[in-house]
């Protein structure tokens, strides 16, 4: 029998505590949160804004009633304030609790830009409940928003604000949307959105965002940008990506990486004795190339608790591993679907000579189904192979069709180390309302093979 107190409730500790209880059941599990409620997904915030998803109580996954209903003790607004490994103590609103083994899920934080008036009143970040709640109650009383950001949340923000009718200026540092991807697809983005959208959506790329103009009351007006571009609007959300809520460490001793998260080993272990992290608060490694790499992502979230609650529960004989991520992703604009897996082209090229690599791609422009069905759809489909190996490397595919399954056998085949050869064969299945005979994961495999045999 262990205690095992977890700091973070969102996605990760609640999967330690979970798991840890059900591995045994004589465990003594404390969660202790700041927030007012745990185990919610906050990637369905969007769409509660958007409104698909009614009633913002479906976005929570449990109450703290169905923890304490398995013997789980879970503390809400109780804040972490300092741990003291030596001592195995955490202190927590300025009490001792003692622990035989501490998870850390703090998770992340959003990042803010040195933007002047950032605290006025109107300027919203997306990561808890209580933001979604504001935001849509806002979006409700306003006709025109700007969002600061082109990422995954930029986009579904988008799409939620279009729905409901408002219009929106979109301001991007970057040359285009999507920068997780190579720029092609980040351009097929922009483009569907405009070609759908232009009479709503504004894009304003190359624009970094200095200052909020406010009224004497310190309610926002607008943006001004450094090159000096002015646009005005009833609200703005700023959503640039978030990094690791780390404030905990300090004094601890326990190692912090290049990207400022928690180092973790294959088992999850910090670098202090029974101490574990999980979720968004550490880094993880690159599948492919070993290396550390910072993703915050629900589904590693989720399984890294699971890891968690297991190897701080059992013997080392039993532990699991953590083997790494290929930052596998996916969301959508309407009918758009975007998703990825593994390095993009571009990225593989930023390491090729670190890596001994010599990166290739082919890209495909094809139905998702036969083309005589009345609901085919187009896929754009890209995949990376090294020439050197055959291993492939990942893919990225756009379109409105169903770019997800080909996405999916692509990550999978990667994780099984497969070659371009190989995965040229697997015995994908064929009616005419699931794929063309030769599917478009199969058509880019056999253009990639075909660059392969040349010198």
């Amino acid at each position: 029998m262990k205690k095992i107190v977890i700091i973070g409730g969102c996605a990760a500790g609640p999967k330690v505590a979970a798991k840890a209880k059900r591995v045994n059941p004589k465990n003594i599990i404390e969660l202790y949160t700041q927030e007012n409620l745990i185990s919610y997904s906050a990637c369905g915030l969007p769409y509660f804004i958007e409104g698909v998803v009614k009633n913002i109580n479906q976005l929570i996954i449990r109450t703290p009633e169905d923890f304490e209903k398995k013997g789980i003790k879970i503390f809400l607004e109780h804040k972490a304030q300092k741990i003291l490994p030596k001592e195995k103590i955490v202190i927590i609103n300025d009490k001792e609790v003692h622990y035989d083994e501490l998870v850390i899920c703090t998770g992340a934080k959003p990042i803010r830009p040195n933007i002047k008036n950032y605290e006025a009143n109107g300027v919203y970040e997306l990561r808890k409940i209580e933001d979604g709640i504001k935001i849509k109650e806002v979006m409700h009383k306003s006709k025109k928003a700007i969002i600061i950001g082109g990422g995954y949340i930029g986009i579904e923000l988008l799409e939620a604000f279009v729905q409901n009718g408002l219009s929106v200026e979109v301001v991007e540092a970057n040359a285009t949307l999507m920068r997780n991807l190579d720029c092609e697809f980040g351009d097929m983005i922009k483009n569907y959105i405009q070609d759908e959208h232009s009479q709503w959506v504004n894009f304003h790329f190359g624009e970094i965002a200095q200052e909020f103009m406010v009224d004497e009351q310190n309610n926002f007006l607008g943006v001004k940008t450094k090159s000096g571009l002015m646009l005005e609007a009833d609200f703005c959300v700023v959503c640039i990506g978030v990094k690791p809520n780390v404030e905990i460490l300090e004094g601890t001793g326990i190692k912090t990486g290049a990207f400022g998260g928690i180092t973790v080993d294959k088992y999850l272990r910090t670098s202090e004795e029974n101490i574990w992290a999980a979720g968004d608060c550490c880094e993880t490694q690159c599948y492919l190339t070993k290396r550390p790499v910072y993703i915050a992502l629900g589904t590693i979230a989720n399984k890294g608790g699971r890891v968690v609650g297991i190897n701080a529960s059992s013997k080392e004989k039993d532990w699991e591993t953590f083997d790494g991520v290929l930052a596998s992703a996916i969301t959508k604009y309407f009918g758009l679907t975007i998703a990825t897996t593994g390095l993009t082209l571009e990225a593989a090229e930023k390491i090729s000579s670190r890596f001994n690599l010599h990166p290739i791609s082919a890209t495909v422009v094809k139905k998702d189904k036969a083309g005589y069905m009345p609901d085919s759809e187009n896929i754009t489909l890209k995949v990376v192979a090294d020439k050197n190996t055959g291993k492939i490397l990942g893919a990225q595919g756009i379109g409105l069709g169903d770019v997800n399954k080909r996405i999916n056998a692509v990550t999978s085949a990667i994780q099984s180390k497969s070659t371009v050869e190989e995965l040229l064969h697997i015995d994908l299945p064929y009616a005419p309302p699931y794929s063309s005979t030769i599917d478009v994961l199969i058509t880019a495999l056999y253009r990639l093979k075909d660059q392969m045999s040349e010198n």
